[in-house]
């Protein structure tokens, strides 16, 4: 089982850079054994992949005094004599009450595996996950916002964070099964390990310039391991499998077998009059889930109260199921251009409701037309002057 850290919420959501999220988990795997972290900036820096100065920053945000809140979240004792000699020093991460504080389980491996602002959106979604939540992109471009620059502080741009999300499944971290979560949000799975080779860190010293503020020691514990990982009980919590939650997963045909969950909600069941007209796209239902295909219903079911005869309509999604070539959303399809209403035939009285003068919603006839029927012809029709 892979080494895991916990990154209090404090630290994936506040004022820290990207980068310092990442030493944070770094050093919070090494501080696991008994005599702490005791790496330098160099071998850090190796590690990640930053520059040492990159590494010297993060490490100097840490060990102040949070201005939110005053928190510090790392300390260091320095071993060095005044020579320069002597040993790096031990730093220590802040002792953490898992049930009073907030925070998500991080793999160390992932912090080596992954740029610093990819680590902090997984670690955002590890912790939206562990409370059963399903992030939208706007919730994760708030906790992904600027760092710096005249835009310091706003929140990052929608496509920036898509394009995120899709280079972290891409590399195997998370596991996306879109529109199946709730109110047709997308559902992540994050995975403790890549579903397929990550790609590693440098183990250069990075690039950039050195502050030239770090330890003169040159003695430097390289060891990496730590103790085993603490009992089941501090892991990430999986959503709950409730029978009726309007939350549960949905079985998602793009993911390979391993990683399909069954859809544990409530049975679809449709009326026979909605099925009658889905049956000329049997083929594509196999692979919508049921928000899609609910959502379907209703339109179908909205448009045959409306007085849309049932034949008619299916006749219709036949055609353009036919008609169209390619399909690359399914989804998309059906509720878009599928079931899309035909423009409505012109009406002499102009009235909007009016179809070729039959009221579109209640089948009544239109009044309106119905007076232009009962008026005489004009004088000009008749021959005679007006």
């Amino acid at each position: 089982m892979p080494q895991r850290v916990r990154v209090p919420l404090r630290v994936i959501v506040g004022a820290y850079a990207d980068a310092t999220v990442s030493v944070y988990v770094k050093i919070a795997a090494l501080d696991r054994r008994d005599t702490g972290c005791e790496a330098g900036v160099t071998y850090l820096a190796g590690l990640l992949g930053l520059a040492r100065s990159t590494v010297e920053r993060a490490l100097t945000q840490l060990m102040r005094p949070d201005p939110a809140d005053d928190v510090v979240e790392l300390t260091s004792h320095r071993r060095t004599h005044a020579g320069g000699t002597g040993q790096t020093a031990v730093r220590r991460i802040r002792a953490t009450n898992h049930r009073r504080e907030h925070g998500a389980w991080v793999p160390s491996r992932a912090a080596e595996s992954l740029s610093p602002r990819q680590l902090r959106a997984y670690a955002a979604l590890a912790y939206a996950t562990a409370v059963g939540q399903d992030a939208t992109l706007t919730e994760l471009a708030r906790v992904l916002r600027h760092r710096a620059g005249t835009k310091a502080g706003q929140p990052l741009d929608v496509r920036s964070v898509r394009r995120i999300l899709r280079d972290l499944e891409r590399l195997g971290w998370i596991s996306v099964e879109r529109r199946a979560g709730y109110r047709g949000r997308h559902h992540y799975t994050v995975h403790d390990e890549p579903l397929q080779a990550a790609l590693t860190a440098d183990t250069g010293e990075g690039s950039g310039g050195d502050l030239g503020e770090g330890s003169l020691a040159s003695k430097e514990h390289h060891r990496t391991d730590s103790p085993e990982e603490p009992p089941a009980g501090g892991s990430i919590r999986r959503r709950r499998d409730t029978g009726n939650s309007a939350r549960a997963t949905v079985e998602n045909p793009l993911l390979p077998p391993s990683l399909r969950r069954p859809y544990t909600g409530p049975q679809l069941s449709l009326a026979p009059r909605i099925w009658r007209v889905l049956e000329p796209i049997k083929p594509l239902l196999a692979g919508l889930s049921p928000y899609v295909v609910r959502e379907a219903a209703r339109e179908i079911g909205r448009q045959l109260d409306a007085g849309t005869d049932g034949q008619d309509l299916r006749d219709r999604l036949q055609f353009r199921f036919a008609t169209t070539e390619t399909i690359r959303d399914p989804g998309r399809w059906l509720l878009g251009a599928a079931l899309r209403r035909p423009a409505p035939r012109p009406s002499r009285c102009g009235l909007a409701d009016c179809d070729d003068g039959v009221m579109r919603y209640t089948d009544a006839p239109c009044k309106a037309c119905a007076e232009l029927d009962d008026r005489p012809p004009p004088a000009e029709l008749l021959g005679r002057p007006g």
